[in-house]
């Protein structure tokens, strides 16, 4: 049987994202509804919970993780001026009200502490007990409010029928019936600061040349935003500053972007299918951003079977390595609480892919 060339690899790569997309989108209008509505009633609820709108285009709220896995970000009321904490304190309590004879462990990687007052302006409402221990936000208890109001949603908005708690999850997630099938959603309140740019995000490092300097400013400006994912300590995101530097990545005529899309496609068909994926799209993301850095000139990107196998090879040494680093916070490891064995059925996926480049598995 005659090997397919670089040119054969492209065509049936690309025509399958086409069809992906189009799939993706269909799923994604359905989503923004049903999440619109949900938040809607929440908001009317509790005035701390934003509703999510609907949009036309680009939605910053909604990530596709993989087709069948969203993560949805709801934005918080009532937190203004943020500030970075100015002095360390032992915190000694449990969510349950105790005491602990020895402190809490320190934040580390992607988290932090969430005090109330690092906000110059907060209602009330964020000083209740119902989400405030001693003066910190604590995440946990934040998830406990907002999954009562998405259960009492849920019936008030009458979609009983078309969407389910998932009850074996700490977060809040819930499945949502598509005409394509289920979707499941992580439902994760956000505490958006458009102001700052954290401090733990030490980036860039000196003597990069991609992004450009006038580029870094640009991303900084979007801020960054805490999200409410574990007990006590608060993780940092950075969806919106990603999204700028992905929408800017081709100005030059580069082929990156079409490059991670048939990286997804392949990681979605063959190297790791499935409906809870070890390897999510922002994954792939997190790898492009490390190849452009790595190779920021536009004739690295002219070509593309060349360009998309070397972000082939890139993945599958991260992936081997069990080791991704966050690209904006770089003492983070994206892979750290992933499945060694899933990690390693992956790679010796794209090991074969590498020997012998094709669109179907062996």
């Amino acid at each position: 049987m005659k090997s397919p060339t670089a040119g054969d690899l492209e065509d049936c790569l690309l025509a399958k994202v086409h069809e992906r997309r189009q799939q993706v989108s269909q799923i994604v209008e359905e989503v923004q509804r049903v999440v619109h509505h949900l938040t809607a009633e929440i908001s009317h609820q509790d005035l701390r919970f934003q509703a999510v709108p609907y949009s036309d285009t680009y939605n910053g709220n909604i990530k596709v993780l993989a087709p069948s896995q969203f993560l949805v970000t709801i934005p918080v009321k009532g937190l203004a001026g943020y500030r970075e904490a100015r002095e360390q304190r032992w915190r000694y309590y449990t969510l349950q009200g105790t005491r602990l004879s020895c402190p809490l462990q320190d934040p580390e990687g992607l988290q932090q502490w969430l005090e109330v007052e690092q906000f110059m302006k907060s209602l009330w409402q964020w000083h209740e007990a119902d989400v405030n221990i001693e003066g910190d936000i604590v995440p946990a208890k934040v998830l406990q409010v907002f999954r009562k109001l998405v259960e009492n949603a849920i019936g008030t908005c009458h979609l009983s029928g078309k969407v389910s708690m998932l009850t074996h999850h700490s977060a809040v997630w819930v499945a949502v019936e598509t005409a394509t099938g289920q979707v499941e959603l992580e439902l994760v309140p956000a505490v958006e600061i458009p102001t700052a740019w954290s401090a733990k995000a030490r980036w860039p490092p000196c003597l990069r040349r991609w992004p450009s300097r006038q580029r870094v400013e640009c991303i900084k400006s979007f801020g960054f935003a805490l999200l409410a994912c574990s007990h006590y300590h608060w993780q940092l995101s950075f969806l919106q500053a990603e999204q700028v530097l992905l929408e800017q990545l081709d100005e030059d005529g580069g082929c990156r972007r079409k490059c991670l899309r048939a990286l997804r496609q392949m990681k979605e068909d063959v190297w790791c299918p499935g409906r809870r994926p070890v390897i999510t799209s922002h994954h792939l993301q997190t790898v492009l951003f490390w190849t452009c850095e790595k190779y920021p000139r536009q004739k690295d990107w002219r070509v593309f079977s060349k360009a998309f196998l070397r972000l082939v090879r890139k993945l599958h040494k991260c992936v081997s390595q069990h080791f991704l680093k966050h690209y904006f916070v770089r003492k983070s490891n994206l892979l750290r609480s992933a499945n060694s064995g899933d990690l390693d059925a992956v790679a010796q996926r794209l090991a074969l892919f590498l020997k012998n480049p094709q669109i179907s598995p062996p």
